[in-house]
């Protein structure tokens, strides 16, 4: 089963950062967050990546064009010039499939674009290339297939940007809680689907994933959450950067192995 992962958006909200580069290259612990999403599935044994590029999609193609000498050790001749590469890494036996998507197009259009590289497969997943999780992706693929639905969403509880006061109506505190974790799901991505989905999509560029095509689905009754109670980060902003690399150097980053 392949997954998708959607690289395209421009990262408007972290300019500082995209303006050289596309948000998934951004760095955390010294590694593109798009890799430690990679990583997360490839512990699952879902190795086969189709990654729908579009703003600066050159460097990440330049990315991984170059990965297994950024990410190995190897011996030059420097006679012939030839390079003997001593792979044996995590990603040596992955499969990326790095697709133009076009820089305008929206979520839907994207995973229409590439729909022609999922081959013969009935099923596939789809996720953010800003999104990290300690999703169990196994756990995620029984429940989407007990659901029967053509869809499911990974449902996250979002963490508050500010903290939490209760009073007793005549201003004695009774509880404080600093950032509390909101009881409300909402989408984190992290989407098993089956084929049938792609009849919901358009390539048309303003095909956009979150709006008429899960809307319908939910409507024709064909779309379930799957609910994950661990922790889900995404990287939206400077601040989140910041905290992702915070939790990553304290040890505290559980969505996946270094």
């Amino acid at each position: 089963m392949k997954t998708i992962i959607l690289c395209g958006g421009q990262g408007a909200r972290i300019r500082q950062e995209t303006v050289s580069k596309p948000k998934p290259l951004i760095e955390v612990g010294g590694m593109p967050i798009l890799l430690h999403i990679m990583r997360r599935y490839a512990m699952y044994g879902h190795k086969d990546f189709v990654l729908a590029l579009g703003y600066k999609d050159r460097s990440i193609k330049d990315y991984f064009l170059n990965y297994q000498f950024m990410a190995n050790d190897f011996t030059v001749k420097l006679g012939d010039g030839s390079i003997d590469v001593h792979t044996g890494g995590p990603e040596s036996d992955w499969t990326v499939t790095l697709a133009d998507t076009g820089e305008a197009a929206l979520k839907g259009a994207r995973i229409a674009r590439v729909a022609k590289y999922l081959g013969d497969d009935e099923r596939f997943m789809v996720t953010y290339g800003d999104g990290v999780a300690n999703v169990d992706v196994d756990a995620l693929v029984r429940y989407h297939e007990a659901s029967g639905k053509i869809g499911t969403f990974t449902g996250v509880h979002m963490p508050s940007r500010f903290g939490s006061v209760r009073t007793d109506g005549e201003g004695a505190v009774l509880n404080w809680t600093e950032k509390p974790v909101l009881d409300e799901y909402i989408n984190g991505g992290f989407f098993v689907f089956e084929r049938a989905f792609l009849e919901y999509l358009s390539d048309d560029e303003g095909c956009d994933l979150e709006r008429e095509p899960l809307e319908r689905l939910a409507a024709d009754g064909e779309l379930s959450m799957y609910p994950h109670e661990g922790s889900w980060h995404c990287l939206d902003t400077y601040r989140d950067m910041v905290y992702l690399n915070e939790l990553w150097g304290s040890g505290q980053a559980d969505w996946g192995s270094p």
